[in-house]
């Protein structure tokens, strides 16, 4: 990945709890939403449009969507996997969804996945087939899914040494798959990042993508709770953090069937994270 591309910014919806959210977090901290998620808030058109934030290294600026904004929303997928859990996937554990990516397909919706540089290796043909699919685009979630902070709901921690070899090995680790659609932005393990860790990444020339809608799918149970909870939050130019792992993230595919079509039929349109970016000038 060349350097100096982007700049690097950290993009979320103003007043966004910005919770960890990795399927590889301890489940107390992300099954629950925290007091000012958005299935609290009221559903319907007459909601203004997502007001994003950027962090440009250690400065900080904002820009806003026009308020009639058209209805597009952007559905991203984390493909988590941790660098030591290699032997959790050979006992059977399951770390992809190929059903999901399947159901994607058939509902033609256009989406980001960010994936980490060891499930690209636990799952090399399907990194590839993704990667190859126009309706995807592939995004950089770290190589191990190591916190790049410390006090990241329990994630072990990169040194600051170590980020940038991080980052690097995730896209070696693309371009071993043959992933080919592979997208300049990035999403911090567990959403967890300060200034520090921006400025460590910016030569990197990669833009940091939040979310404003947070799924609540990791360790979820109930698929009608994680639909209910994402078209509560959804407004227009909304990005939603779901997940791509079946043993930590089991009703995913069975609530996108739901979330789908209703935003749909309320007038949304599917974009992948590149698209959704245009507009936040």
């Amino acid at each position: 990945m060349p350097t100096n591309v982007l700049r690097l910014v950290a993009v979320a919806a103003l007043g966004a709890a910005l919770v960890g959210c990795g399927a590889d977090t301890d489940a107390r901290l992300t099954a629950k939403p925290s007091p000012r998620t958005s299935a609290q808030q009221p559903a319907g058109p007459e909601r203004p449009a997502v007001t994003p934030v950027f962090l440009r290294g250690a400065d900080s600026g904002r820009t806003t969507r026009a308020k009639t904004a058209p209805k597009t929303v952007a559905l991203t997928f984390d493909a988590d996997m941790t660098a030591d859990q290699g032997p959790r996937a050979a006992r059977g554990e399951r770390f992809d969804n190929p059903t999901l990516i399947t159901s994607l397909r058939r509902l033609e919706v256009p989406a980001t996945i960010f994936m980490t540089g060891r499930w690209a290796e636990e799952y090399p043909f399907q990194a590839r087939e993704i990667g190859s699919d126009p309706l995807f685009e592939v995004a950089n979630h770290s190589y191990s899914h190591y916190s790049f902070t410390a006090d990241c709901h329990g994630l072990p921690v990169l040194g600051k040494q170590d980020m940038a070899a991080d980052v690097e090995r995730a896209f070696g680790a693309f371009r071993k798959a043959g992933v080919r659609q592979v997208v300049p932005y990035f999403r911090f393990p567990g959403g967890c990042y300060d200034r520090s860790t921006l400025r460590t990444l910016a030569p990197a020339g990669l833009t940091a993508v939040q979310w404003d809608v947070v799924s609540g799918d990791a360790f979820a149970t109930d698929a009608d709770a994680v639909a209910e909870q994402v078209l509560a939050g959804v407004r227009p130019g909304s990005l939603v953090v779901m997940h791509c792992t079946t043993s930590a993230a089991p009703v995913t595919d069975e609530a996108v069937r739901t979330i789908v079509p209703a935003l749909r039929e309320r007038g949304y349109r599917f974009v992948k994270v590149s698209e959704l970016m245009k507009g936040a000038s």
